[in-house]
């Protein structure tokens, strides 16, 4: 039995539906909200079960592994990209990493794998990014920050305590049961879809830039990298890059939307870069990944847009 913590979030979604249909049996916690899509509806009682739980709270945590046997955990807790409070953000999600810790330590777990990010090579000057790359300490986004301090924080711990401990760093995501509409394909899409202008007024100046880029990765490719690793009975590193194996920039996305959708607008879209954008090239290298557990990514742009937008028309029908 494997305990995913937010499995019920977009990515936690998805990794939920790839561990189910390799076999596996799953706890999914969730703290607020319930999401479940019919996908996975159809498997609770059997094959998974969902329970609310507080990770911050180490007695709820230790209570569920115990009650359903957990062997190991996959953990997608993160700060909210807006965050609460500078003092919030930082007790919930410490408080909640050491109690994933603990449990992993105190019940023999078989291993956690904590979700990282590709934001912590967000200061780096530019890419393609290895594991083994040496960070700054200073960080641009909340995110960057504590995915660095979960990464030093969980591994200290894990040598201490003879514990497994994995950090997947996975880089920019979307695709099917993506719900906050916060990168801009899935706004270009949901618009195009209904012939309308996407929304960017809470960008600045309402527009984003044509040679922004990032490491878009489809989610099932995502999915099966996370079920390789944390599946896998030996590895040979703690940190491991997951992404599609390139950079694309806001124009190839909006191109590749044109294709399926060909009456696609949007006008916010402008030439350049942001001031804030990715360093250039903000590519994962995925050389660790693939030779250590078989990974290679399957969509391009052209093939995840494709997909994405079918999936959003199937909410429509």
């Amino acid at each position: 039995m494997i305990l995913i913590v937010g499995g019920m979030g977009f990515i936690g979604q998805n990794v939920t539906l790839e561990l189910l249909n390799s076999g596996e049996q799953l706890v999914v916690t969730q703290h607020n909200a319930r999401r479940v899509p019919k996908e996975i509806e159809k498997h609770i009682g059997e094959n998974v079960f969902v329970e609310s739980m507080d990770f911050t709270k180490i007695y709820e945590v230790m209570n569920i592994a115990h009650q359903y046997k957990v062997e190991s955990i996959i953990s997608f807790a993160a700060p909210p990209a807006r965050g609460i409070s500078p003092q919030e953000d930082y007790r919930i999600y410490t408080e909640g990493l050491q109690s994933l810790l603990e449990t992993t330590k105190v019940l023999g777990l078989r291993r956690l794998s904590l979700a990282s990010s590709t934001s912590v090579y967000g200061s780096l000057s530019c890419g393609p990014f290895r594991e083994d790359n040496p960070l700054p300490i200073q960080s641009r986004t909340q995110v960057e920050a504590f995915k660095k301090a979960m990464e030093i924080h969980a591994f200290h711990y894990a040598s201490r305590a003879n514990i497994n401990v994995v950090s997947l760093r996975i880089g920019s995501i979307y695709g099917p049961h993506y719900y906050s509409m916060f990168n801009p394909m899935s706004r270009i899409c949901a618009a195009a879809l209904k012939g309308a202008e996407p929304d960017f007024t809470d960008r600045p100046n309402g527009t984003i830039s044509e040679d922004d880029q990032g490491d878009w990765t489809h989610v099932a490719d995502l999915a099966r990298g996370i079920r390789l690793v944390h599946q896998s009975t030996a590895l040979k590193h703690s940190i491991y890059n997951i992404g599609s194996g390139y950079a694309t920039s806001n124009k190839q996305i909006f191109e590749a939307i044109k294709r399926s959708i060909p009456t696609a607008i949007c006008s916010s879209l402008i030439p350049g870069r942001s001031a804030g954008a990715n360093p250039p090239n903000p590519v994962m290298d995925l050389s660790r990944i693939k030779e250590d557990v078989g990974y290679e990514p399957k969509y391009n742009i052209d093939m995840g847009m494709g997909d994405y937008i079918n999936h959003l028309r199937s909410l429509t029908n």
